[in-house]
């Protein structure tokens, strides 16, 4: 499971053999969420609300480079890691 960010106790992986709609995980506290790179909804599992704000303002500032990632991924290329939020 690759990372490609890290921030606030938050990590962003993507599985390279991932199927569906293009997403991205993110693992906080022991909970885990998956949550699509277009629109950021959650597709399954959750986040504390506070861990899942900070998710998805990540995520609308990086969506480009999350969709180059799944690109990546899905290539079964490395992935680059993308700025953590500051």
């Amino acid at each position: 499971m690759p990372r490609i960010a890290e921030f606030y106790g938050i990590v962003i992986y993507m599985y390279y053999r991932d199927h569906g709609v293009p997403h991205f995980h993110a693992l906080y506290a022991g909970q885990e969420a998956v949550i699509a790179i277009r629109g950021l909804r959650v597709l399954e599992g959750r986040l504390p609300q506070r861990a899942l704000a900070l998710v998805r303002t990540w995520g609308r500032l990086h969506r480009e480079e999350l969709e180059r990632d799944w690109e990546l991924a899905r290539g079964n290329r490395p992935l680059r890691r993308i700025a953590p939020l500051e």
